[in-house]
């Protein structure tokens, strides 16, 4: 296991709730005490996890090796998340078979209360009232309001947490949402059990996150761009706990095999025209109708009347967009699809996509080598994934539909060399192995003994990697001006 660092919020947290070790005391529930007739040892919940994640034996019965619990704590309060869960939930499957048992699991919705259990709903009403979303992200970026803020969660539903974790008995955590850090680190630290289960951090942002992500007390902190790896270190995390291996998209989708050809034969494309593919993430968010019509006039060419491009459009959930578009007279080929579960077939068979700055459209769009054309984003975690994609060349931000049609049919026609152009640096940005470099450095620490979890040369390189990144420039400045920089006036 690795040393654990204490809790950036440690004062916070012991002027609110009195020290961890009262606290403890104060939370203890019958339910895990051995006098409460569970069979439980005396000490509670520290005690029966202590047996089953340390002094137990590895081996079975029947000498076989036992397979390790891991526990990935998500939220769905966007696609995204669920899709990295799932992502490291099947990479382990594949790459390690039944040495591990992986539970993907809501923590807040299945053990928490109000407003942990209400974090979903909450999120997609002020994504509807995107002013309102832009506030609660920023105005919970100081540390001392989100600090407070979780400390007092923490305070009311430990037991619940402590529950919830007591189920899966983890050998491992993984987080994947900025808001399943500090609770459960919390909770374990109380519980006198953080030296004894690591836990790690995979970020699904990106590049501009919110302060919540970062935690100084995780074992390892995997950042998907060198972007998020400054902002960890501005955050008091250590070089050695921090990892850039990229976005974990699922095996399925980026060791996907595929023609061209044969997809579009396959998904009944037209053979030769060039193609755009047109989403607004699992909601169909975003100008995708206005967009669709504007494609559907630019990519014919009135003067020899004949279409010179065919469009994809994928609505999501969004069932009205789907009925709208597909109630519409179309001059050029195209296909308007629903809530698509094989993206690495459509995304195979098209050549650019239109899209919002979405982290889990863009890696996947960059493993594909598709030059991308952003159209919209998420006040907050989705401003700095514009200058993600347009200062690495990998595409263009239009947010006017009609633009961002001229765009495509010029890619399609006079500037198909710039659009060659954009799909190397796609690939070239691309990370497709994130998710296997992820569980195997997970997997590697796993197998070391406690005392010799940390490799001190291979940290001391990543350290160096770390802050080579940082050293040419001014991290806080970059960082703010990459806030500001696209933020739209329309916001």
């Amino acid at each position: 296991m690795v040393i654990s660092v204490g809790s950036h919020c440690g004062s916070i947290r012991d002027a609110m709730l009195g020290g961890g070790r009262e606290l403890y005391k104060h939370l203890r529930c019958a339910f895990y005490d051995g006098d409460a007739g569970g069979g439980i040892p005396s000490d509670g919940l520290a005690a029966a996890l202590s047996e089953a994640t340390g002094s137990v034996s590895l081996f079975g019965t029947d000498g076989r090796k036992k397979a390790r619990n891991v526990l990935i704590l998500m939220s769905d309060t966007g696609g995204g998340h669920r899709a990295s869960a799932e992502a490291l939930r099947d990479a382990f499957r594949l790459e390690y078979g039944d040495a591990y048992q992986v539970f993907v699991r809501d923590l807040g919705k299945e053990y928490g209360g109000w407003p942990l259990n209400d974090m979903e709903r909450s999120y997609k009403f002020m994504i509807r009232h995107v002013r309102l979303w832009k506030v609660a992200f920023h105005g919970t970026a100081p540390r001392w309001v989100h600090g407070m803020y979780l400390a007092a969660l923490a305070y009311f539903y430990a037991n619940e947490v402590v529950a919830g974790i007591m189920k899966y008995k983890p050998d491992v955590i993984i987080s994947v949402h900025p808001l399943m850090q500090h609770i459960p680190l919390w909770v374990l630290k109380w519980q006198s059990l953080q030296t004894k289960i690591p836990f790690f951090t995979v970020i699904t942002d990106l590049n501009t996150c919110h302060p919540t992500w970062f935690h100084q007390g995780v074992t390892r902190c995997y950042c998907p761009s060198a972007e998020v790896a400054k902002r960890a270190l501005i955050r008091g995390l250590q070089p050695s706990q921090i990892r850039v291996y990229g976005l974990p998209i699922r095996p399925s989708f980026c060791r996907a095999v595929l023609d061209k050809e044969e997809l579009r034969e396959e998904l009944e494309m037209h053979p030769q025209l060039p193609a755009v593919l047109l989403m607004g993430g699992g909601e169909g968010m975003g100008p995708v109708e206005e967009t669709a019509m504007a494609l559907g006039e630019e990519l014919y060419d009135h003067r020899r009347r004949r279409p010179v491009g065919q469009i994809v459009v994928v609505c999501g959930r969004n069932q009205v967009l789907w009925s709208t578009l597909q109630c519409l007279t179309w001059k050029v080929p195209v296909k308007i699809r629903r809530f698509e579960k094989q993206m690495e077939k459509w995304m195979g068979a098209c050549d650019c996509i239109i899209t919002k700055a979405g982290p889990g459209t863009i890696a996947e769009a960059l493993i594909r080598g598709l030059p991308v054309i952003l159209n919209d984003f998420i006040p907050g975690q989705e401003v700095g994934n514009v200058p993600y994609v347009v200062d690495n060349g990998a595409g263009v931000f239009c947010k006017d539909p009609r633009k961002a049609a001229r765009q495509v049919a010029r890619w399609f026609s006079t500037d198909a060399g710039d659009l060659k152009a954009y799909s190397r640096n796609a690939l070239k940005l691309s990370q497709p192995e994130a998710v296997f470099d992820i569980i195997k450095d997970i997997h590697k620490l796993q197998q070391q003994p406690a005392a010799l979890t940390r490799d001190m040369s291979e940290d001391l390189y990543h350290s160096l990697v770390i802050m080579r990144m940082i050293k040419q420039y001014s991290v806080e400045e970059a960082i703010r001006k990459d806030e500001q920089r696209y933020i739209s006036v329309h916001w």
